[in-house]
């Protein structure tokens, strides 16, 4: 079965039997955050459907937030001391920024970890988000909501790729386009991820910074 062409045309059953088979066979890359050098953080990749189309949850975080000002991110953030895990970071983090009840998602799969230049190690959660959902967002962390098809993330025009030297090293990265906003940095590694894995291709964010 074709995911992307499942997912063109609407197919959310068949895509999301799909995805969880495949999330399922997947073993994410362990990354350790040696010696405290990295704080671990935990996001979800929400998707949902709504009509014939299936939708993925980023929003643009706001100017008062201490890390990643005005970015575009997905739901989550970094792990408290009292979370039992970083899936429990994620709810918390989730229902914190956009009012997404935990009871609302049904988790997936779990992606590769990534790492960013702000010293966090993300791991990603899949879920798949009961809809139509009244978001609640809190106005002190996300500036807006935004709410993809996943079908503009499938296009290839939507895609846009540099090569620059940075600290001696050639360096590539990735970035996606949707109505003027650019997604980049972490969050674009993480669709890549998922983009990747959806096409049956191993996960090739490695290449891009």
């Amino acid at each position: 079965m074709d995911i992307r062409e499942a997912v063109s045309n609407g197919n959310m059953g068949n895509s999301i039997a799909y995805l969880t088979r495949v999330l399922a066979g997947l073993r994410p890359r362990a990354l350790v955050a040696e010696q405290g050098a990295l704080h671990p953080a935990g996001v979800f990749l929400l998707l949902y459907s709504k009509g014939q189309e299936q939708y993925v949850l980023l929003n643009r975080r706001t100017n008062l937030v201490e890390h990643h000002k005005g970015e575009i991110s997905f739901p989550g953030g970094a792990k408290d001391p009292e979370d039992e895990s970083l899936l429990a970071t994620a709810f918390r983090e989730t229902r914190e920024e956009m009012g997404i009840a935990p009871e609302a998602i049904s988790v997936l799969g779990q992606l590769d970890p990534v790492s960013t230049r702000s010293s966090f190690l993300i791991t990603p959660f899949v879920g798949l988000l009961s809809h139509p959902y009244r978001f609640q967002p809190n106005p002190i962390e996300v500036a807006e909501v935004l709410e993809v098809p996943l079908t503009s993330f499938l296009d290839p025009f939507s895609v846009r790729e540099e090569v620059r030297i940075a600290e001696g090293k050639l360096v590539r990265s990735r970035s996606f386009i949707y109505q003027g906003n650019v997604v980049w940095g972490a969050t674009a590694k993480i669709l890549t991820s998922f983009l990747d894995l959806i096409g049956g291709k191993e996960p090739g964010w490695r290449e891009f910074l």
